[in-house]
């Protein structure tokens, strides 16, 4: 008998998963990671099991240069959400695949290190 994902079609998902380091060094500022994953599911509801899943399998611990253990770990799945557009064979040189939105500009200008209007040439 077959399962009932095995039936449906599967579409893509984007998860937005973020990372946190810490160390064994008692100053260690710790440093975030906020990644986008393109994820393959038959539904929102696997998609969103896939991308916990996902997230746990990355925690990683390292000795870096200094001797210091970093360790990688999953802080928390921020967001699992279709594509806006499924169609990756299109001829266009542009795909649309999420969007996000909010209202207080500056709360995102204050931790955004990429928002520069010069880095586009704006």
């Amino acid at each position: 008998m077959e399962t009932e994902n095995a039936n449906k079609a599967e579409s893509f998902y984007i998860a937005i998963i973020l990372y946190k380091s810490s160390s064994d060094k008692t100053d260690y500022q710790p440093l975030y990671q906020e990644s986008f994953v393109l994820i393959k599911a038959a539904s929102l509801e696997e998609a969103k099991v896939k991308a916990l899943n996902h997230g746990k399998n990355e925690s990683v611990s390292y000795t870096n240069e200094d001797g210091e253990t970093i360790t990688w770990s999953l802080q928390q799945v921020i967001d699992v959400n279709s594509v806006l557009y499924d169609d990756f064979n299109s001829s266009e040189d542009i795909v649309d695949l999420y969007a996000r939105h909010f209202h207080n500009y500056e709360a995102y200008q204050s931790f955004e290190p990429l928002l520069s209007k010069e880095q586009f040439g704006e």
